[in-house]
């Protein structure tokens, strides 16, 4: 477990590897081993270790296990981590970060058991359903190019931007997602409501929401349109040279943790 500056731990020391593998979050007065059994005191109290079945559970507080490694083979290429494959006998919760990008994650519940081994994919937070992205996110495949428009049109809270029918607005834009303006700094304009497409008579536009959080004034000129979808359903992963990943666990049972894996590829830019 990372430790941060400010941050009190208890640590301890292993002969066998020559240093401090381990730290925990209880923090005893004194402690001292005895008649091979491990005693603490806390508060004036006297506790005695690991005779119990209950994990991680010190002076009547419980908590979880946290460990933190690396990922970084072939160091100097940009590549993107797509998922996490935990060989144990239970899932983590999993946090990536990286020299390009610290939104990666993946909820305990959200691996799946198979061939022995529990397998869920990376999700980016960086952009949602309600939250616009984060500058980093506009190296990723998540963004979308369209066009340029020919009109914007917007009423109260509503922004229609019209396309020419040469444009095809294509199958993979939804509503939900979120719709930029500008290069090389893309600009927020709103959220897409409706994606109206009727080429024979002429209609060709996205609707928006341009009420949420974020969202700029529609431009006054022509500009080039560009989409985002959201990064937790799509599952793009996070991008970088390499990721440091920290695992977390609340059960208070034992548990085993043999090897963390990722299916990682590399970015061609």
């Amino acid at each position: 477990m990372a430790v941060k500056r400010n941050t009190i731990y208890t640590i301890s020391y292993d002969p066998g590897v020559g240093g401090f593998p381990s730290f925990y979050s209880y923090q005893p007065d004194w402690m001292i081993g005895m008649n091979n059994y491990f005693y603490t005191f806390n508060g004036g109290d006297l506790y005695r270790h690991n005779t119990n079945e209950t994990r991680n559970e010190y002076y009547g507080v419980t908590y979880p296990s946290v460990m933190q490694s690396v990922f970084n083979e072939q160091p100097l290429d940009n590549k993107l981590f797509k998922t996490i494959n935990l060989e144990g006998d239970d899932s983590w919760g999993a946090i990536l970060t990286s020299d390009q990008q610290n939104t990666g994650f993946i909820e305990n519940d959200w691996f799946e058991k198979k061939e022995g081994a529990f397998y869920a994919f990376v999700r980016n937070s960086g952009q949602t359903s309600t939250n616009p992205a984060n500058p980093n996110q506009y190296a990723l495949r998540s963004l979308n190019g369209i066009g340029s428009s020919s009109d914007i049109t917007v009423v109260g809270n509503v922004t229609t931007v019209d396309f020419s029918t040469s444009i095809y607005l294509g199958n993979i834009i939804s509503i939900g997602d979120m719709f930029y303006f500008g290069s090389p700094s893309p600009t927020l304009l709103g959220r897409v409501t409706a994606i109206n497409q009727d080429l024979p008579a002429g209609i060709n536009n996205i609707v928006l929401d341009n009420s949420i959080i974020g969202a700029q004034p529609a431009p006054t000129t022509q500009e080039y349109m560009l989409y985002i979808k959201n990064s937790v359903a799509e599952s793009h992963g996070i991008l970088g040279h390499y990721s440091v990943f920290t695992l977390t666990n609340n059960n208070t049972s034992k548990i085993e943790l043999f090897s963390v894996e990722s299916e990682v590829m590399k970015s061609f830019p």
